[in-house]
């Protein structure tokens, strides 16, 4: 489980394919308090820790993430959105993240206002997933609160300092971006089409 509160930036060192899985290796600061087998959040995709070497860790993706997720579209030098899970009695700063993608978008429009940004995202509504107004969302990671929620279509306001310590500052229109929906949303939404 995870938060939605970004640690830090990682760079892309390496990519490997292996098979239909694709093994990616990441610099980050934090990589000599990992250890094999931890949970790592890289763009909100919850990837586990098979190898460290000095100050980078190495994580595989298999198919169906690649299938469901931007990692496919990584390159090496790559800036990717970190978060190691969250600790059991700590405060829960964003919201509930599984770090289980449920779909990709596209960046659609980028607006900055006075030292702020406004970030649009279009994503395909038939695979069922809403989004709330004044609800969660997490955007390649960074739990965030939904503006102007649409059947395809929402975003997202970004103070200066999400936008200087995440991935953020490097989209563009026609960016991917990995979303994963609002836990509590998803079940409301359920128990609602039960009746």
């Amino acid at each position: 489980m995870f938060t939605g509160i970004i640690e830090e930036l990682g760079t892309v060192t390496n990519l490997k394919i292996d098979q239909e899985n694709l093994d990616i290796t990441v610099r980050a600061n934090f990589t000599s308090e990992l250890k094999i087998d931890q949970s790592v959040s890289h763009n909100g995709v919850c990837l586990t820790v098979v190898s460290i070497l000095d100050d980078t860790y190495t994580v595989t993706a298999i198919k169906e993430t690649l299938e469901k997720t931007n990692l496919n579209d990584l390159t090496e030098g790559s800036i990717v959105n970190l978060e190691r899970g969250m600790k059991l009695g700590a405060r829960l700063d964003g919201h509930i993240v599984q770090g289980h993608v449920d779909q990709t978008a596209v960046c659609n429009n980028i607006k900055e206002t006075n030292g702020s940004w406004y970030f649009t995202f279009e994503y395909d509504p038939l695979l069922n997933n809403i989004t709330i107004e004044k609800g969660s969302v997490t955007v390649n990671g960074v739990s965030l609160t939904v503006v102007n929620s649409k059947k395809n279509e929402f975003s997202v306001a970004i103070i200066p300092f999400t936008y200087e310590h995440t991935n953020f500052n490097t989209f563009n229109v026609g960016t991917v971006v990995n979303l994963e929906f609002d836990v509590i949303g998803k079940y409301v939404k359920r128990i609602t089409e039960l009746g």
